[in-house]
């Protein structure tokens, strides 16, 4: 978690791109845009926002960013960024704390932000989802099996 003693800015990039794809939030039925940047272990980013439809089992931002990391061949997390439209927490929600863990190490790191950018938050993969299930709960390497 962060330490409010020791404010910590993040890359006027990623705040901006945050914006950017938070904006792009497909969200007619909540009003609630909500943007993803995952940062894989090569340092590619990937982005994605919310897409809601009308049966209100869209897609979370989250998801989204995975999605796009996945179908460019990544699997390992090393950073991940959620900002949400307000000044409020927006962590990721159950289903996509379960999909950022499938692909993340313990000590992951999520920042959620504020809607300018600001960190409200920073837990590690462990902390955001504590005695986790995963693959390796099933006799399968995780993607971080070395």
């Amino acid at each position: 978690m962060s330490d409010p003693r020791t404010p910590e800015t993040i890359d006027a990039d990623i705040v901006k791109a945050l914006i950017e794809v938070r904006g792009r939030a497909y969200v007619p039925y909540s009003s609630h845009p909500v943007g993803a940047l995952l940062i894989s272990d090569s340092g590619a980013r990937y982005v994605g926002a919310n897409v809601e439809v009308a049966h209100y089992k869209g897609l979370c931002a989250e998801a989204s960013a995975i999605a796009a990391m996945v179908t460019s061949g990544e699997t390992r997390l090393k950073e991940v960024y959620v900002i949400g439209p307000g000044e409020h927490l927006c962590t990721p929600c159950g289903d996509c704390r379960q999909r950022l863990r499938e692909f993340s190490a313990p000590d992951t790191l999520i920042r959620v932000v504020d809607a300018d950018g600001r960190l409200l938050r920073r837990y590690t993969m462990d902390e955001l989802l504590p005695d986790s299930f995963g693959p390796e709960n099933l006799g399968k390497d995780s993607a971080f099996a070395s």
